[in-house]
């Protein structure tokens, strides 16, 4: 039945999900699911593509995924943004062909077509938008649409990319966590709090802790600050279905192959143990023990009671990572107090995980709005908040990752550290490397480590135009732009000329999650030596530049300088030469304090030690210590 008193244009809250995908809509009196005209709320993240036939999805695509187990798409939200180099660890259990897409994405094979990922989440929201219209008597063509709060610019572009071929303007991408914090309505209690939000689904895991802060304090309304996120997008409750079901495999005699026992059964087959697996692994949140009963075919036949305890067994490796993950984020924000965990996603009804979380945090989870329908009720509310009707609520989320430019010598400049709350804006200044330089040449980078070779490139784009200068005079000032969308725009423009150069960062496909970890890893691993690496990169970098404007300085007036000032000079600058080989030959192995303490004493000498004219020459080509860029 349609709502007549809804906004012509009205904004709808999607959480588009790995296994399943709702739609929402708030107005005055509070969010709500938009079901089908069956009455579904949920639409399972299902499509089928069958040649000669209509595209199925949801329901109906699942209902015929044993009869055409290779044209029916699942857990799609997977490979989105994805390269297929990087989808060959994540296509395990999945019954479709994963190929080589365009630009080397991942795709999806099926009779002799290929199918982006994000073609695959478009049915989903054209479908979802069909739902919309129908309950709200008008055409719906914008959306809050929801992501893991680890999705990268890759994986959320492709996201934005499925809503417009679905027909809709993604008007804002909101992190998951932060949308079922919304949808609690926390905060109008006039307390402020700090919030672990734990969202275990069917594809991803998110942690993150938010800061809340109340109207009252926050001034324009509530106020929702994230402080630190974690998560995994490769971990939820498809890989316990698939462990449950190896698991089954093998007590039946099945487990020759170890851990992959699935891989050697027909798709048809599988599919079915996967759904069965499945729905043995929702019955155990309910019940202590299930009878099994499923013919395989070929002879084999699992007849047998599954316990509680026995599936915990299997999922405590998995459960484990998600509480790995909390630690980190834990860490991030600096051991803050916990005041309330919210549970989000259908994994957490499962007991193990509750009490895991609840052990863990040292609080009773609160769990009091269905863990499957929370972020797409927080979408809405957002909705709200875009489209007039709520005005109390403030959203701030974070960057995942720190994000950069390369210096001459390899090492990364750092404008917005991780965590920094979005939108965010940054500005620094640089200068050349070499006389003369008109271009220069702009490389992004996103990562914790100090030198490029260990974090990973964004973009690369060039400034043009720059007036011929000596080295180090341009003012080269480039700035950071990170929308509401987490999307980044760089700008690099010198202030002299007036040129510039702008560049959106939109990377064809992101990181996996063990890039991520690796990077999180290795930037606490190696910080000291990571520190020390830039730094006599940086010394390297102006020392030359020291040792190129004294030496012509000396040459322009050598012979008004007595011998002996000269010649002090002269060995100052071999030593520091030589101390500037040895960095760029074996940085590691470089005294930085006396690398340092080398410059400066020739800094000084240059000044000091001749006549005042001389000095006054000197003085203004000091060295400005600023980064260069290549």
């Amino acid at each position: 039945m349609s709502d007549t008193a809804v906004n012509p244009d009205p904004i709808v809250g999607i959480d588009l999900g790995t296994t399943n995908s709702l739609v929402a809509f708030c107005d005055e009196a509070g969010p709500r699911i938009l079901a089908s005209a069956s009455g579904e709320r949920m639409l399972p993240s299902v499509v089928r593509f069958l040649a000669g036939q209509p595209v199925a999805v949801g329901f109906e695509a699942v209902r015929s995924a044993v009869n055409f187990p290779r044209e029916t798409v699942f857990s799609a939200k997977r490979l989105m943004g994805r390269s297929f180099a990087e989808s060959q660890g994540m296509a395990d259990g999945l019954q479709f062909e994963v190929v080589a897409g365009p630009r080397g994405l991942a795709a999806i094979g099926s009779e002799g077509a290929t199918i982006l990922p994000q073609e695959v989440a478009a049915v989903i929201l054209a479908e979802l938008r069909q739902r919309a219209e129908a309950q709200l008597g008008c055409t719906v063509q914008r959306a809050v649409i929801t992501v893991p709060a680890y999705f990268d610019d890759g994986q959320r572009q492709a996201t934005r990319d499925a809503a417009r071929l679905a027909g809709l303007d993604p008007v804002r991408i909101v992190n998951e966590p932060t949308a079922a914090a919304l949808a609690y309505g926390i905060g109008r209690t006039g307390v402020a709090e700090t919030i672990a939000v734990y969202d275990f689904g069917g594809g991803t895991f998110d942690i993150s802790i938010l800061q809340v802060i109340p109207e009252e304090r926050a001034g324009d309304g509530i106020l929702f600050r994230v402080i630190a996120t974690a998560g995994d997008t490769h971990l939820g409750g498809d890989d316990l279905d698939r462990a449950l079901a190896e698991h089954l495999l093998r007590s039946a005699g099945c487990g020759s192959t170890g851990d992959r026992a699935m891989d050697s059964l027909t798709p048809a087959t599988r599919q079915a143990l996967r759904e069965f697996a499945q729905a043995t692994k929702v019955a155990l949140s309910e019940r202590d023990r299930v009878d099994v009963d499923l013919d395989l075919g070929d002879g084999i036949r699992l007849k047998r009671s599954v316990t509680r305890e026995e599936f915990e067994s299997i999922a405590i490796p998995w459960v484990d990572r998600t509480i790995a993950a909390c630690e980190r984020a834990m860490g991030d924000a600096s051991k803050v107090a916990i005041d309330r965990v919210i549970l989000v996603g259908g994994s957490t009804r499962i007991p193990l995980v509750r009490a895991r979380v609840g052990e863990f945090f040292g609080l009773d989870p609160y769990t009091a709005l269905d863990p499957d329908c929370v972020v797409a009720l927080g979408a809405a509310t957002q909705a709200a908040v875009l489209q007039g009707t709520r005005r109390d609520v403030l959203l701030l989320d974070v960057i995942p990752l720190s994000l950069g430019i390369e210096t001459v010598g390899g090492a990364v400049a750092k404008l917005l550290t991780r965590n920094a709350s979005i939108p965010a804006r940054a500005r620094e200044m640089f200068s050349t490397s070499v006389d003369n330089q008109t271009n220069v040449k702009v490389h992004v980078l996103q990562g914790e480590r100090e030198m490029v070779a260990d974090c990973r490139s964004l973009a690369r784009f060039e400034l043009r135009g720059i007036p011929p200068m000596p080295a180090g005079i341009p003012q080269i000032e480039v700035e950071f732009l990170v929308d509401a969308n987490g999307v980044l725009q760089v700008t690099a423009g010198e202030r002299r000329s007036g040129c510039r150069a702008v560049v959106q960062v939109v990377p064809s496909f992101g990181l996996t999650p063990d890039e991520v970890d690796r990077m999180e890893r290795e930037s606490v691993t190696h910080a000291r030596a990571d520190m020390h690496h830039h730094r006599v990169v940086d010394l390297a970098v102006n020392a030359a530049l020291d040792i190129k404007w004294i030496s012509e300085a000396l040459d322009r007036t050598r012979s008004d300088l007595a011998p002996a000032y000269v010649q002090s000079l002269a060995e100052l600058i071999t030593k520091l030469q030589e101390m500037i080989e040895r960095a760029r030959a074996t940085p590691q192995d470089v005294d930085a304090d006396a690398f340092h303490a080398a410059k400066e004493a020739l800094d000084r000498a240059s000044v000091s030690m001749h006549e005042q004219s001389i000095a006054r020459s000197l003085r203004g080509m000091s060295t400005q210590h600023r980064e260069r860029i290549p």
